[in-house]
């Protein structure tokens, strides 16, 4: 039962914004599915499906330039219009990682409900598939975390799928209003205990325990956000930094 949750996962051509390669991160949550081929399903819920988002998904896993080694069997997962497989439960269970993409985690919530994809998740957790994803794509598997789901102002969301009984923060060091929140938000208990990311920083959850705590940025880390009588306290986490073959060119993936 793993669930990698990160702020991080691809990078982006510098001189093309919709061709991605796949970072440390998201070959590290293939690794942990243990199989040789591994079963990938992409999940661009939070983003509505955006076509171009999912073929890039796809084209990062096909150009030998990008994925090097990598040897994937790629399927996405799409609510939109109607969703695109017959059985989604069966679609899931079969994979041995499922990546969620970032967007608005509200959104997201709201549609897997609509279509059950909440409990199909955690039926394939439960089953061993490795689930992970950016952004949106990991506050949703806590309790909660700060989102711009709402407008541009940073509120809370509270209703993830708690397969995790923790919140969560992401892009905790590129976005100056993620931080503060959050402090705010467990010192209120509006949210529990927190684990936070800066961006290329993944949380490795094994069961509900954080087991391991990666990057694919030096420097980068992440942090325990906890109540206190006072207010609420951080814990910085240092990170072991995963190797990455090929930078040159290259710049992380924006979060959308």
């Amino acid at each position: 039962m793993n669930i990698l949750a990160t702020s991080g996962g691809f990078t982006v051509r510098e001189d093309n914004p919709y061709r991605l390669r796949p970072a440390p991160l998201m070959r590290h949550a293939l690794e942990l599915s243990g199989a040789a081929r591994p079963r990938l399903c992409y999940l661009a819920t939070a983003t509505g499906d955006d076509s171009a988002r999912v073929a890039a998904f796809f084209h990062a896993f096909t150009d030998a330039e990008q994925t090097l080694d990598l040897d994937v069997k790629v399927s996405h997962l799409a609510l939109y219009p109607m969703p695109n497989v017959p059985d989604m439960r069966a679609h899931l269970l079969a994979q041995d990682v499922i990546w969620v993409g970032g967007g608005s985690v509200a959104n997201l919530l709201a549609v897997w409900r609509v279509h059950g994809v909440d409990e199909h998740m955690r039926e394939a957790w439960e089953a061993g598939v490795v689930l992970a994803g950016v952004s949106a794509g990991s506050i949703c598997w806590h309790v909660g975390g700060t989102t711009d789901s709402f407008g541009t102002r940073l509120r809370a969301v509270t209703d993830g799928l708690g397969l995790l009984p923790f919140g969560n923060g992401v892009h905790y060091d590129s976005e100056s209003g993620r931080r503060p929140l959050l402090h705010q938000l467990v010192a209120a208990d509006t949210l529990p205990a927190s684990y936070a990311t800066d961006d290329g920083v993944g949380l490795h959850y094994r069961g509900t325990e954080l087991v391991d705590v990666v990057s694919e940025r030096p420097e980068a880390a992440a942090y325990r956000v906890e109540r206190t009588a006072t207010g609420a306290t951080e814990t910085r986490l240092e990170p072991r930094l995963l190797e990455d073959r090929l930078t040159r060119g290259w710049r992380p993936d924006p979060p959308r």
